[in-house]
């Protein structure tokens, strides 16, 4: 594993374009979030889904979430972009809201069609410049099952070992907003299926109709 610091400038940019290239080949990549460093690869590469799948110990139908740069990527992946979908991303996005959206049925991937697509935009910016050179990346916690998100390269790599072809090493990670909440936007009416760091109150100041 190659591990790259992401401090400011052209070293910055060095590892956001080796994680870049990496995630496009189907390579696994180890990549900061607001709260935990998270593994990442291609949801269109067969390898890499697979990979995360088995580094995770996943089953073959388990869904897997991903992370995208913009709402308007959103189009391309997921139907059932309602305007209340809209206001809901243009207003808490980037940040920690989680939408399950329905997914575009004709997409050539592995991931689930007959479960709900699992979309978020993150706030750390290098994730962000990785996502806006590769498009949607499954993005997921690079724990062990039954252990916590690792906040640092080294509790990642001690649970999972050295499993991605590049890390980007932003030192501690330290959130404090939690996770994030959950909205299943699926059905008529759109549901909180998580609380998190946006609490019901917030997100029906955009859409009043949200059920708890």
């Amino acid at each position: 594993m190659r591990t790259l610091s992401a401090a400011a400038g052209a070293e910055r940019e060095r590892a956001v374009s080796a994680a870049a290239s990496a995630a496009r080949r189907g390579d696994l990549v180890l990549l900061p979030t607001e709260s935990v460093y998270a593994l990442a690869t291609d949801p269109f590469s067969t390898r890499g889904v697979a990979a995360i799948r088995s580094v995770k110990g996943l089953a073959e139908h388990a869904p897997l979430p991903l992370m995208v740069p913009s709402a308007a990527t959103v189009h391309g992946i997921a139907s059932g972009v309602t305007p209340t979908v809209q206001a809901l991303m243009e207003a808490f996005w980037p940040g920690p809201l989680t939408l399950l959206l329905p997914g575009q049925p004709s997409l050539a991937w592995d991931l689930p069609s007959h479960l709900p697509v699992t979309v978020r935009m993150p706030i750390h910016p290098v994730t962000l410049a990785v996502l806006e050179r590769t498009g949607p990346l499954i993005v997921t916690a690079a724990n062990a099952p039954g252990q916590p998100g690792p906040t640092s390269i080294e509790a990642a790599t001690q649970q999972l070992g050295e499993c991605a072809a590049i890390a980007i090493d932003t030192g501690e990670l330290v959130s404090h907003e939690g996770p994030s909440t959950v909205v299943d936007v699926t059905g008529v009416i759109p549901r909180v299926v998580r609380p998190g760091a946006l609490s019901v109150t917030l997100l029906r100041e955009v859409a009043p109709e949200i059920a708890d």
